[in-house]
């Protein structure tokens, strides 16, 4: 029923959009067929552009994404379709689409999902692996040619095959390559071929066409029997865009017969050329490495080692006398040093040892029995003491023991004691006594006043440290151990002694150094 209008009455917009959307969904759900022209997919919806394969006319589809994937494998641009879905009608645009339920491949569409499905299942059985690929060999001796019955196909692989390598020679073997004995006849004429030893490669031929021509080489059978088959294959179907299922399981794909001639067979021209650029290049590798050996060993012979070996052995006899000097040099200057530092040494113990002190004229007095006496109180009266000097020594008995050192007889002259020669050098002068000639001369002193048998000069007394008093003891204790007389008639140290020249004869003793370096 058609809608009232006119110029002075019109009806608004909304009124015409309801009307068209009444109308349109009174149609119902219907089945509509034609080509997927563009596909989109956002989140869950999936948006199509159906056009109709014949007429310049398309209609939008609207659809869940997993009304899509219901399909294996999904519709995609270019596939024939049937949908099923319900017109809508959207008044506020006022655009109209179809709302689809259910989408089906058809005729090719569903044809391709088939060999879709099949490609898949002999792609998780291994078949399409390239791991299973063989190489090609080199230079067949007979190519194996399965192709059309005088079809362009064959002149292609022929002419040039012999136009690349004269020599080669082939199997040929017609078959029909489209219809229903396509597939049997091409499995045959494969297993002849393979069978054959002298067949080096197979090369599977056919022009272009259209997909139902190519069917045959997409059957099952046929693929499986060329992944069986032990001699390698080449594919040359159809065209660049041509990919049956043959080109996924054959050994190597050539996009045309040409090509797989191409391919199987080499060009006798290019291997000459490519033997010649290698003859070259050995050439140049060969020759380049000789001129780098001759260069080295122009390079050894012309050191000095070679071009004139007395001159290096010339050289290294002096830089081993050279180094004989010097170690001559420096062993002189170590042994002079060292009898140096022993001369200063020897000196040093000639300074300090007792022996010196006696021959300055000082004496030490023991008893008998060996035992060196400190004090004049330690002797008894009438006890007989030796007393020992640098060479010699002489016995005495004590007469009177004087405690007083003051009272005793002032001390002639001493004569200064005779230098002793010797062929040791002189110890250099020195800005400071050395330790070992302070004690020594410490040590000297108390003998001196003991042998003279005056009391040493009175210095106000200083209080020492318990430090100092231990530092002085060591030092008097050393050297001034035992009582020291100077001259044999002399009193030491306080004690009186006689010669025992006046009573009885006076007995000499000779002490070597040894005793006075014990004493």
């Amino acid at each position: 029923m058609g809608m009232e209008s006119s110029a002075e009455s019109p009806q608004p917009v909304r009124a015409v959009l309801q009307a068209v959307g009444g109308w349109v969904d009174r149609l119902g759900a219907i089945w509509v067929e034609g080509q997927v022209a563009e596909l989109n997919s956002r989140g869950r919806m999936s948006y199509l552009t159906l056009r109709d394969p014949v007429a310049n006319a398309s209609v939008r589809v609207i659809c869940e994404t997993g009304v899509l994937r219901r399909q294996d494998p999904p519709p995609g641009p270019g596939d024939r379709v049937v949908v099923h879905a319900k017109p809508d009608f959207y008044q506020l645009r006022g655009t109209f689409s179809l709302r689809a339920r259910e989408i089906r491949h058809v005729g090719i569409g569903e044809l391709l999902a088939r060999l879709e499905q099949l490609r898949r299942t002999l792609t998780s059985e291994g078949l399409f692996a390239p791991e299973r690929k063989r190489p090609l060999p080199f230079l067949p001796n007979t190519v194996g040619l399965i192709c059309g019955r005088d079809s362009a196909a064959e002149r292609d692989v022929l002419e040039n095959g012999r136009r690349r390598w004269p020599a080669v020679r082939f199997e040929v073997r017609p078959v029909a390559v489209q219809g229903d004995r396509a597939t049997r006849e091409v499995i045959d004429a494969l297993r002849d071929l393979d069978a054959r030893p002298e067949v080096d490669v197979i090369v599977i031929a056919r022009g272009g066409g259209s997909m139902e021509d190519l069917l045959p080489f997409s059957d099952e059978a046929l693929v499986r029997a060329v992944a069986a088959a032990g001699t390698p294959v080449v594919s040359a179907i159809g065209h660049e865009q041509d990919t049956p299922l043959l080109d996924y399981v054959a050994d190597v794909r050539a996009s045309t017969p040409t090509d797989a001639a191409k391919k199987a067979i080499p060009d006798v021209g290019e291997q000459l050329e490519i033997i010649r650029q290698l003859r070259d290049r050995g050439r140049r590798v060969i020759g380049g490495g000789l001129e780098r050996e001759l260069t080295w060993l122009a390079g050894i012979r012309a050191r000095p080692v070679l071009a004139d070996p007395v001159r290096e052995t010339e050289r290294l006899t002096d830089q081993v006398l050279e180094l004989r000097d010097r170690a001559r040099r420096s062993l002189t200057i170590s042994l002079d040093r060292a009898q140096e530092a022993l001369g200063h040494t020897e000196a040093r113990l000639h300074a300090l040892s007792p022996a010196t002190t006696l021959a300055r004229g000082y004496a030490i007095v023991q008893r008998e029995d060996g035992s060196v006496v400190r004090s004049a109180t330690e002797p008894e009266l009438g006890e007989k003491l030796r007393l020992r000097f640098a060479e010699d020594g002489l016995t005495a008995t004590v007469d009177e023991v004087d405690t007083d050192p003051a009272t005793g007889p002032e001390p002639g002259p001493e004569e200064p004691p005779e230098p002793e020669e010797s062929s040791e050098p002189e110890e250099p002068p020195r800005s400071e006594e050395s330790p070992e000639s302070e004690e020594a001369s410490e040590s000297e002193e108390p003998a001196e006043e003991a042998a003279t048998g005056k009391a040493p000069a009175k210095k106000p007394a200083a209080r020492k440290s318990p430090a100092e008093k231990a530092t002085t003891t060591k030092k008097t204790g050393g050297a001034g151990k035992g009582a020291r007389t100077k001259g044999a008639g002399s009193k030491s140290s306080g004690a009186k002694t006689k010669s025992t020249g006046a009573k009885s004869t006076a007995k000499k003793t000779t002490t070597d150094d040894t005793q006075g370096e014990q004493a």
